[in-house]
Parts: C-alpha cells; structure tokens; sequence
C-alpha cells in the first residue's frame, strides 16, 4: 500500500502540493484528477523520488524519505512515452529484463506476453517512429510494466492522443492494469479518461486534495459547487430554483438545498414537462445541445430529444432526469 501523510511540495516559497493525505491499496487504481496547474504532476513526481516534499511517503509502511528514485520500485511512464527510437518494440519492451541479466529465451518469453496482453502480438520487431500514438502509448505501457513495479505512476498518459483514440485506450488501459493486477497512481486532467480507469477518485484542485473516494460516488456526489462544475454540473442551484428541480428529478425536498445539475440530465423538446423557454439552440455530431430559461429554475444546459430542432424563443418542455442531479451540503463553500 502506497500512504501520503501531509505531503507538500514548495517552489521558492510557494506551495505546488499542500498536505496531501492518500491512499492506494495493493491492486487498485487511483486517479489524481484536476485542472492544469493544479499540483497533480508535482505530487506523482514527489511520489516518485524526482521533488523534494515535506510529509510521509510510505510503501507498506516504510518511510521512502530517502530512498532514491531507482531503489523505490516505481515505474514512471509519461504522456509522450519516452521510448527508444533506435530499438525495436522488442528491445524497449525488453529493456529492464535484460539490466535484470535475464537470458535471451526468458526476455523473449516475457516480451511476447506482456505484447500479447496490451494488443501487440507480433509487433516485436517494429520500429517506434511506424508506429502510430496510441500503439506507442501501448509499447510504453507494457515496458513500465516489465520492470514489474510495485506502483505504476502514469502521468497523463493519453493526453497526447485523440480524442476518440483515448475513450478506447483508456478502456485498455483499464483491462491491462486489471489483468497484470497493478496497483497503480494516474494523474490526469480528463474526467472521462478517469471514470474508465480508476477504482477510486481524488479531486485536487489548488495543490489540495478537495475530495476523495469510489469513482462513481464522487462523481454522483460533488463535495462541493468547485467540483462540481469541474466534473461536468454546469449550473448549481440554490433556494427556490433548486426546490423546483428536485421536485422536477422526482427527488424528495431537502430544505436549504444545493444542487448540481449535468446537461444530459435535462432534456428538452414538445410534449409534456416544466415550461421553458429556448435561449440558444445548436446541432452536433452527438445530438441537440441547448440552453433553456426553465420556469422556476433559471437557465439550465441541456439536451434535445433526437431529431428535434428548436429556436430561441421557442417555447418547449423539459424533463429532468434525477441521477444527473447530485445533492450538494447546504454550506458548501467549494467556488
């Protein structure tokens, strides 16, 4: 088991990672999510041995303070890879097994497994620059995982992809560090990317860890309106407006509510529903997307019902779907 103790990592005077407190358990995946700036990199790379911090970075309980960077038993693969141009997929793969003194036939055994189990069976002998990202990316997976680490830091690593290219890589990704059964560290600022691969989420934001816990239940449950709109609520409602919505989503009252709403829980169009007024009305590759001034509540993001068009003016229905409704705590003070 990873454990971080009040760590902190400071730039002349100012502090990049403010008393982190987490913990990954033998075989999970946690995923630090956050903004750019946030601290997320500085605290995997502080993890790894590579920032000076302040605190307890414990493996198993032993104090890492220390223990250089090659002797902690991390292995650290970035966005870009880093990987050997000159060598073979076979020869970077291979890499660590032969600094271990493995023989010919071993490394070659242990290569052909760790290809088949990221998609690349008979690829060995390929050079990097014929390869496309996602396939790099896959070669620089399973090289850290050669090494046979006993906690993968993945520092954003599908961020230089596509975007469709990384909903199925980060679907891989997820099966690899299943089926190998490593426990692993991702820092990303992508909530999607997060949401497929982790076990378990930590929202930073400001150097700080602002919540923590399953995936699922942080996202269907925001510690605060900060984090809510960085996963995906764009609109908090309070008093009034957020009574109307809970009754709309077929939820209970709470008095003194707060609440986040998802866009694709409000879906808009003729029939019946909560009158509202259209503002603005645009078609996408994925749909109608829409902002409706609803009675009651205000201006919400939504969606229209497919093959629908509206104009803004138009007068229409909303219906709101209750588990894109997250309840916030009254004094939640999160910006």
């Amino acid at each position: 088991m990873l454990e971080l103790s009040d760590v902190s990592v400071a730039f002349e005077g100012t502090r990049a990672v403010d008393g982190v407190d987490l913990r990954v358990a033998d075989g999970d995946v946690l995923a630090v999510l956050g903004p750019s700036g946030c601290g997320k990199s500085t605290l995997l790379r502080a993890v790894a041995g590579l920032e000076p911090a302040t605190g307890t970075i414990a493996w198993d309980g032993a104090d890492l303070r220390g223990t250089p960077t090659h002797r902690r038993g991390f292995a650290l693969m970035f966005q870009d890879g880093q990987l050997f141009d000159h060598l073979t997929v076979a020869r970077n793969v291979g890499y660590a097994q032969r600094l271990r003194g493995l023989s010919r036939a071993a490394v070659r055994a242990e290569v052909g497994d760790l290809l088949d189990l990221v998609g690349l069976s008979g690829y060995a002998e390929r050079l990097p620059r014929t390869l496309s990202g996602g396939e790099r990316q896959r070669v620089a997976l399973a090289r850290s995982l050669a090494a046979k680490p006993r906690l993968l830091l993945l520092d954003e690593p599908l961020s230089a992809l596509d975007a469709g290219l990384r909903v199925r890589l980060a679907a891989d990704l997820r099966r690899i560090l299943v089926e190998s059964g490593t426990t692993a560290l991702l820092v990303t600022h992508d909530q999607d990317e997060a949401f497929a691969v982790a076990d378990r989420l930590a929202v930073m934001r400001a150097g700080r860890i602002v919540q923590e816990g399953p995936t699922a239940e942080v996202w269907a449950a925001p510690a605060d309106p900060g984090t809510a709109a960085f996963l995906g609520y764009p609109h908090v409602l309070r008093e009034d407006a957020a009574a109307t919505l809970l009754r709309l989503a077929g939820r209970p009252p709470v008095p003194g509510a707060v609440v986040a709403v998802r866009a694709s829980a409000v879906v808009a169009g003729p029939g019946e529903g909560q009158p509202a007024t259209v503002r603005s009305f645009r078609l996408t590759p994925d749909g109608a997307r829409l902002v409706v001034d609803v009675d009651g509540v205000g201006p919400l993001d939504g969606e229209g019902v497919p093959g629908w068009t509206a104009a803004p003016g138009e007068r229409v229905a909303v219906r709101v779907d209750g588990g894109g409704v997250a309840l916030l705590t009254p004094d939640a003070s999160g910006s």
